[in-house]
């Protein structure tokens, strides 16, 4: 195992008084299918896109468990906010975890993030399990190392709002196929959001479809290309630890969240015949098991995030990375919906804060890993992988 001596960081949290706005405007952006844009616009202003980049660049210097926190708090205030704009702060860390380990095809990123411009993920593909690994969008060759992409990106966040957005596609041009990557900036042009998000939860992400149509990326904003397939690849490292634990983080805040409603509303009942609903033994067990069940996932993302801000080296990442993830997403799951069995029927109700948390907690099972992707990677660690 190696350590490196941490960066300077300077602490940074969500004032309050913003947080308590943000957790305002939460029920009309999920009444409205409206993207976040007030909550943006302030979290922009107070330094939020910039947590992660170094000081000397005017940032807070903050790597990924002290980001994790933040993306914790957000959520406990609104899930879907924390969920978009933490697309943003996956490719800080990204950029973050590269630079970290000698790689400088990344400062683009941090340059971007430190000039408040937001980052957004044009990865997923309709039908592609291999995420990273492979892709069914075509990267054509422009002839002076730039690309032309076209094909179909699904669940791209912050679709109405974004300054760069990754690309990636297939290069199969030459004798073996490559990946390609790549940022496009707002302007280039070849690039359409289609107005198609309306979902059960995290509705104010408006991760909307988004169609590459020949989007050409010049050579100075082609960060990587590599064989298709598994590869031990720093850029695949970056992006997987940080997009795993950044997003396990926020259903770590819903359930912390779930478990503080259930305990306001609970300590406000009185049976009929005078007995605090408090005093009800399985109440108290139910209480008890969703805040130590909590408190596991949490103390799973903070260790696992320490560990890649310190340069740990383990041949277990992958497992651990997806394994953590899925269990958050789970434990978030079972936790808000012992918290509404728990408060009762009052929680059933469509505008109340739980019947949010439970339409929304249930994104987390389509967020890569997925549960049977995870288990997948786990047994292979562990039996080997599957003959061919």
């Amino acid at each position: 195992m190696t350590s490196s001596t941490p960066l300077e960081q300077r602490p940074w949290s969500v004032p309050d008084e913003l947080l308590a706005r943000i957790a305002d405007r939460a029920p009309r952006y999920d009444a409205d299918n409206a993207f976040c844009v007030e909550d943006l616009d302030e979290l922009r202003r107070a330094g939020y896109l910039r947590i992660g980049v170094p000081v000397r660049d005017g940032g807070s210097g903050l790597g990924l468990r002290a980001t994790a926190a933040v993306q914790r708090t957000l959520a406990e205030a609104a899930p879907a906010t924390a969920l978009g704009l933490g697309m943003h702060q996956v490719w800080v860390q990204a950029a973050r975890a590269v630079s970290a380990r000698g790689g400088s095809f990344l400062d683009t990123v941090t340059d971007a993030a430190a000039a408040d411009r937001l980052l957004a993920f044009g990865v997923s593909e309709p039908g592609n399990d291999a995420v990273l690994f492979d892709s069914r969008t075509v990267a054509e060759p422009d002839g002076a190392g730039g690309y032309r992409f076209t094909g179909t990106k699904v669940s791209t966040s912050l679709a109405p709002a974004w300054d760069v957005l990754s690309v990636f596609g297939k290069d199969t041009s030459g004798p073996e196929p490559r990946l390609v990557h790549g940022f496009a900036l707002r302007g280039d042009g070849g690039v359409r959001h289609l107005d198609d998000w309306d979902t059960l939860g995290m509705r104010a992400t408006q991760s909307r479809t988004t169609l590459l149509e020949g989007l050409h990326v010049p050579a100075d904003r082609i960060v990587r290309v590599l064989p298709v397939g598994p590869v031990a690849d720093p850029l695949v490292f970056g992006v997987f630890a940080a997009f795993e634990l950044l997003v396990a983080s926020v259903y770590v805040g819903i359930a912390s969240r779930a478990v503080t409603l259930a305990v306001e509303r609970v300590a406000a009942r009185t049976a009929a015949d005078g007995t605090a609903r408090s005093a009800d033994p399985d109440v108290r067990r139910a209480v008890a098991a969703m805040r130590g069940a909590t408190d596991a996932v949490h103390l799973q993302v903070d260790a696992l995030a320490r560990d890649v801000d310190d340069l740990v080296d383990s041949d277990r990442w992958f497992p651990l990375l997806v394994g953590t993830k899925a269990r958050a997403v789970d434990t978030a799951q079972h936790v808000v919906d012992e918290a509404m069995r728990v408060v009762g029927g009052s929680a059933f109700r469509s505008t109340d804060e739980l019947a949010r948390l439970a339409r929304d907690v249930r994104a987390g099972q389509y967020h890569p890993s997925t549960r049977d992707s995870a288990m997948r990677t786990i047994a292979a660690a562990e039996l080997g992988p599957l003959p061919r």
